[in-house]
């Protein structure tokens, strides 16, 4: 018998934050799932690309909900749009890169936490489009991915 409840989220509900040009929303947080999974929703604008990264912690699943990404993990690499599922496991390093105007992914992370780290990057806010874009530090985005056992490995993807 279990003793969590269901989590029922509409449509862009979820805590939002601005997170590195992007929109983050938390849909449902490793709190509610007893740390299995942390289950968001990202927004980017196009050539938005992480740095080249590996997680140590927790394996990362993508549902591309809208828009065109190009995927590298390890040695493979692929594009992929709407409607493509992309696993990408802990221990192998991997980017992406936003190919169309924008992009919408459903994000699983297992086990769950990956919330914190958004909200020790990110702001919060209540808007729910695209922050205007800023400069991002990078060495205070590899600080804070190294105290949530995410490594960083090179730089982002060029833009396209």
């Amino acid at each position: 018998m279990t003793t969590q409840s269901p989590a029922f989220v509409v449509r862009d509900a979820g805590a939002k934050f601005h997170f590195l040009n992007t929109l983050y929303t938390a849909k449902v947080n490793s709190e509610q799932t007893n740390g299995q999974f942390t289950a968001m929703e990202f927004l980017a604008p196009r050539n938005f690309g992480p740095p080249l990264h590996r997680h140590d912690a927790e394996d990362e699943l993508f549902y591309i909900v809208d828009g065109e990404l190009w995927l590298c993990c390890g040695d493979v690499e692929a594009i992929h749009g709407a409607g493509a599922v992309v696993w990408l496991p802990r221990g192998l390093p991997h980017t992406f890169q936003v190919r169309s105007e924008t992009a919408k992914v459903f994000q699983l992370s297992t086990p769950g936490g990956f919330e914190h780290f958004v909200t020790a990057l990110g702001e919060p806010t209540d808007k729910p489009g695209l922050p205007a874009p800023g400069p991002i530090d990078p060495g205070h985005v590899a600080e804070v991915c190294g105290q949530f056992d995410i490594q960083v490995l090179g730089p982002p993807p060029a833009p396209r």
